[in-house]
């Protein structure tokens, strides 16, 4: 389904972003050690560890908190960095609790004629993980979890923007409502900004639900593809939100 693919590009992007990730990588990184201070936790789990570019693994390593990193695929670069570190623990699950093999199940993996051709016959699930996982860090996931999923989806299944808004929706509030049920950390875009080449600019909401009440919050501008990369000619930055609840 595209997983190993989007490991890749993501370091690509960041690659041939240069410095315009910087501001943001170190925001979340500065956001993220805010919130140990407040919790004092002695176990972090992170969702979306991914490259761990925007997760202060050193400090975390130096302090020797109980570390476990969730992802659908670990980088071979990850896995080197991590190898014999005691506190760290490397898990590769699907954060959406399944719905990536429910998916596969339903729309990929049976006989043409017996798939399924509606997205009512999918059931969303809610992650949980094994244990308690101490305090939760979403680390810039919650609008991800649907993309490789819905585009699987849209070559196998005819819905409605209207249906597939809704599908969108309920994995957002399924992620969040996990979290509340733990202290935890959610950073995640809920804005994208696109300007065309003309200077026209187009708002496109990519938070669909509502967020809890926060004991800390920050908001920021990430220079997500100020080089055009995206959109042919066209120019993207994200507004971030970082909370605790």
């Amino acid at each position: 389904m595209g997983y190993y693919d989007y490991q890749s590009e993501l370091i690509y992007r960041r690659l041939s972003q240069g410095d315009e990730w910087d501001s943001h990588l170190a925001k979340c990184r500065g956001f993220i050690k805010k919130a140990i201070q407040h919790f004092n936790p002695s176990h972090i789990t992170v969702i979306g560890s991914g490259w761990l570019l925007d997760l202060p693994i050193a400090e975390l390593i130096e302090e020797y908190f109980r570390v476990t990193l969730i992802d659908i695929i670990h980088p071979p670069d990850v896995k080197e960095q991590t190898s014999g570190v005691g506190n760290i623990e490397l898990v590769e699950i699907d954060a959406t609790g399944g719905l990536i093999e429910e998916v596969w199940k339903k729309t990929g993996a049976l006989p043409l004629l017996r798939r399924s051709t509606s997205l009512s016959d999918i059931v969303i699930p809610e992650f949980e993980a094994v244990g308690d996982p101490g305090m939760l860090i979403s680390l810039n996931i919650l609008t991800q979890l649907e993309v490789r999923i819905l585009e699987f989806i849209k070559k196998r299944i005819k819905a409605t923007e209207e249906e597939l808004l809704k599908f969108r929706t309920t994995i957002q509030e399924k992620h969040i409502n996990y979290l509340k049920k733990h202290d935890s950390v959610l950073i995640t875009d809920y804005a994208e900004l696109v300007t065309s080449k003309n200077g026209e600019t187009n708002t496109v909401a990519t938070l669909l639900t509502s967020l809890p009440d926060s004991r800390l919050r920050d908001e920021w501008i990430w220079n997500f593809d100020l080089h055009g990369s995206d959109y042919y000619s066209n120019r993207s930055v994200m507004k971030v939100v970082a909370i605790t609840f």
